[in-house]
């Protein structure tokens, strides 16, 4: 590899990473035995990075050049950084040069705005183009859609690309307009309306010609940014909820805000990205897509914001604590849903096993119930533990806290203080 490739690499991998709404999973693209590399529909493999993020693809910028000035934007034309942009060509090479070495099975390719969003779509789709079309390359492809960019060239995007993205990065209007004022929703949703109904449209070409090219098979994802804004979890997690519903979005990432433009006062002065409540908005979005919660159950008026110091669904059941306990060998599987230590798979098992026998302690534990948070919201036979409304809901509070909470160290001290208390 040519050194100006690799310090082009070097730049362009940097600047991206900023950009985490790149999973992998949904597509199905095999490989007859005539072509390059496939994309299987149960996702590629994974590395993670320092902080925890999860990355499978060669993720990429075409340019960090960029028109727009974005506060939040480590790339913002009025930032003083080295600037790189790649060639077509470039990127393909890089791409299958990579992936016959084995250390990626798929592209993440975004890029800032060059000239205008049609003159760099138009670039980000030859990349995809080229790839399938001159490499016979059906591996993993995700494209950044340009939000502005026009109709003719998304549509061209999802025909080669396993998924499109079109980030909308900030909640409101007002504050996307404060903060990127070269920006706004209509630019953003409008591009995935047009992703939606062509996806919508291509299905129904399928089920009549079923040699149609998919368009988009792992659907379109989007991405907010949490923390750069005073936005509430609640505006948020609505959003996120309309998003899903009126997109169809596969998935909306939350990425915590990075300060990395300290001298713009329109900007919170954070020391560190919210991380914790970046993890408290995924768990959010993981109960309302698959444990059956509505956004109002998670996050209302009187809760705007998630608790920092336990999970959604267990803030849930302290604040509810009449629906509990819950009786295993009764409920419906939607309330077994709602406590805290079952999951998804363990409420279909208890569903399931309880048709033969009433379920006890000891076939939960089998089951993979966390019985150490669910012993307080259930009843079953031969559990006899004292649950949230003998305890009351701070009392569970303060035991799950001090039960999660790791030690650091071994001292003296804390030795002293522990051996006041008895083992039983």
């Amino acid at each position: 590899m040519k050194p100006e490739t690799v310090n082009k690499l070097k730049i362009s991998a940097n600047a991206a990473k900023y950009d985490v709404s790149c999973a992998s999973s949904g597509s199905n693209r095999p490989n007859s035995g005539k072509g390059l590399g496939n994309a299987a529909p149960w996702g590629i493999c994974h590395s993670f990075t320092e902080d925890g993020r999860c990355v499978s693809l060669l993720k990429l910028m075409l340019t960090n050049y960029c028109i727009y000035d974005c506060a939040y934007c480590a790339n913002r034309k009025s930032n003083d950084i080295r600037r790189t942009t790649f060639a077509v060509k470039e990127v393909v090479d890089l791409t299958i040069e990579f992936y016959r070495r084995n250390y990626i099975e798929g592209l993440f390719l975004s890029s800032g705005v060059i000239k205008n969003p049609d003159y760099t779509m138009e670039r980000m789709v030859s990349v995809a183009k080229d790839l399938r079309i001159k490499q016979n390359y059906n591996g993993y492809i995700h494209l950044k859609s340009i939000p502005g960019a026009s109709d003719e060239l998304q549509q061209q995007a999802g025909i080669y690309a396993d998924r499109l993205s079109v980030n909308i990065e900030i909640a409101t209007e007002n504050n996307l307009k404060m903060l990127a004022p070269d920006k706004n929703f209509d630019s953003i949703l409008n591009p995935m309306n047009t992703i939606k109904n062509k996806i919508i449209e291509n299905k129904e070409e399928r089920r009549k010609f079923r040699h149609t090219p998919r368009f988009s098979p792992a659907g379109q994802s989007t991405q907010l940014i949490v923390g750069a804004t005073p936005d509430s979890d609640k505006h948020i997690l609505n959003l996120a909820g309309d998003l899903y519903d009126s997109k169809n979005l596969k998935r909306v990432y939350y990425s915590g805000f990075i300060p990395v433009n300290s001298y713009d006062k329109r900007l919170p002065a954070l020391k560190e990205p919210p991380l914790k409540r970046e993890n408290r908005l995924y768990q959010a979005d993981w109960l309302f897509r698959f444990y059956h919660f509505s956004i109002d159950e998670i996050v209302n008026d009187e809760y705007p914001d998630l608790d920092l110091e336990i999970d959604p669904k267990l803030s849930y059941a302290l604040r509810n604590p009449w629906i509990f306990p819950v009786d295993i060998n009764k409920a419906s599987y939607e309330t077994i849903l709602r406590v805290p230590g079952v999951g998804v798979l363990s409420a279909k098992k208890i569903i399931l096993g309880r048709r033969y026998s009433k379920l006890n302690l000891s076939n939960l534990k089998k089951i993979g119930v966390v019985l150490k948070r669910a012993k307080y919201f259930i009843t079953c036979n031969e559990l006899k533990a004292p649950t949230i409304n003998e305890l009351l809901p701070e009392n569970v509070r303060r035991i799950l806290l001090k039960e999660n909470r790791p030690v650091k160290q071994f001292n003296k001290s804390l030795y002293k203080q522990l051996s006041l208390f008895p083992v039983n």
